[in-house]
């Protein structure tokens, strides 16, 4: 039985891996289990000095899952309509056993989605991950971010909230500001004139059905692009490059048994911060599960300070900053839509953060800080200081990308190793 080496040439299986006696004999001659733990597990080489922001992909997975299971049993409960999806939530809450859990857990993982996701992403700006060859990697990856985003949105309408209410009207409506199709593509969103029975009913469809399973096709497709091209490392060098006599780099190791146990260690420290949220502090001071949501939707009752939850604010403070609304959400999408770009945009020569000089360094600490503080600004009330602040942090956001075609080529970059630096503990 072979199978490939790093370089694509075929590789004996070794000894240890060749197919068992009995079921296992039978399985094998079935399915490919032996290859596919060979060459995704035990025959995967992975760069050796993966370091902490290398725990994130690996919890993305994890809160995929958690967030698939808890909204199954959810769906067993909840029912979609004006007159019964409040109800239904706070049945869910205070009748089923143990649903206030399964409901927090959903709640706070969707939070929890996009704190590690966000992490991941800023790991790609930090070590050039979407750099070639691993520019559909990233294309990908950013796919499963806007799905992530619909997801999340649509999931925040379900509970028929005073809040979910009235966001669903601000994010719907945006679609209104495209020229000759936006009121006709706002009534075919909602289903109806206005937020009702069947916007839930479609958004529930989409929620539970159509948006999981492109989830779960992207996410593969970008497993299967990572082990084409191999992981990146915080050195920005090409493990493959260098090989051993066996064929295997010179600068990598087994992904299992090596890197899942490292990754079992985050996974624990992980689910000792979520259930610390969950059972202490699950609506984390409003940021996580609003008080307006805590009402029924009434459309005759507008909540004090209508805010999306915070993994959206940052789009929201630009959408806010701009006096027209139409050049607003043309800003929002404009401010997503430069992350594909990003892998054309870096013309430095080289990947990592860690070789190049003070004007890129200076212009990641700038975007990153935009960015936090965007999303604290899209929390506040659209008046005064907050405004101005969003106009400010807005145009850094955009001057990251915009001036990094010329920022990136002239910063000054340190001699990259030709091997990967690499301490052991």
């Amino acid at each position: 039985m072979t199978v490939k080496t790093a370089t694509g040439a075929p590789a004996r299986l070794p000894e240890s891996a060749a197919p068992k006696q009995g079921l296992w004999a039978w399985l094998n001659k079935r399915l490919p289990v032996d290859e596919f733990i060979h060459e995704q597990l035990t025959g995967y080489y992975a760069p050796k000095n993966f370091n902490f922001w290398y725990f994130f992909g690996s919890l993305a997975l994890l809160v995929l899952v958690m967030q698939l299971l808890t909204g199954i049993f959810l769906t067993m409960f909840y029912k979609p309509g004006e007159l019964t999806a409040f109800d239904s939530v706070e049945y869910i809450m205070r009748e089923v056993d143990f649903g206030w859990l399964i409901r927090y857990l959903h709640s706070t993982g969707a939070s929890a989605f996009f704190i590690v996701v966000y992490l991941h992403m800023f790991r790609a700006f930090l070590y050039g991950s979407y750099r070639a060859p691993r520019e559909l990697l990233w294309l990908i990856g950013m796919l499963v971010y806007l799905a992530l985003m619909a997801e999340a949105f649509m999931g925040y309408v379900l509970p028929w909230g005073n809040m979910s209410f009235w966001g669903a009207q601000v994010i719907v409506n945006l679609f209104g500001t495209i020229p000759g199709i936006g009121t006709p593509l706002v009534q075919w969103i909602r289903g109806d004139y206005g937020i009702a029975d069947a916007t839930l009913t479609r958004f529930f469809a989409l929620h539970v059905v159509a948006l999981p399973l492109a989830l779960l096709l992207l996410v593969m497709l970008h497993l299967v692009a990572l082990h084409r091209t191999g992981s990146n490392n915080p050195d920005g060098i090409e493990i493959k490059e260098k090989l051993g006599a066996d064929g295997m780099p010179l600068d990598g190791i087994p992904f299992h048994p090596y890197y899942t146990v490292k990754d079992v260690v985050g996974v624990g420290v992980f689910l000792l911060l979520l259930a610390l949220v969950v059972f202490f502090k699950p609506n984390l001071g409003g940021l996580f599960l609003e008080a307006p949501n805590f009402e029924p939707a009434n459309p005759l009752s507008t909540p004090e300070h209508i805010a999306p939850v915070w993994y959206f604010t940052p789009y929201y403070a630009m959408l806010r900053a701009v006096p027209d609304q139409r050049m607003g959400a043309l800003l929002m999408l404009l401010a997503v839509v430069l992350f594909l770009f990003l892998p054309w945009l870096d013309r430095s020569p080289v990947k990592s953060m860690r070789y190049r000089g003070w004007i890129s360094r200076t212009a990641l600490a700038l975007f990153a800080l935009s960015f936090v503080a965007l999303g604290y600004l899209g929390l506040q009330p659209a008046e005064g200081l907050y405004v101005v602040l969003a106009r400010i942090f807005a145009a850094i956001y955009f001057a990251f990308f915009l001036l990094m075609p010329f920022y990136s080529r002239i910063d000054p970059v340190k001699p990259v190793p030709d091997r990967v630096v690499f301490h052991a503990h």
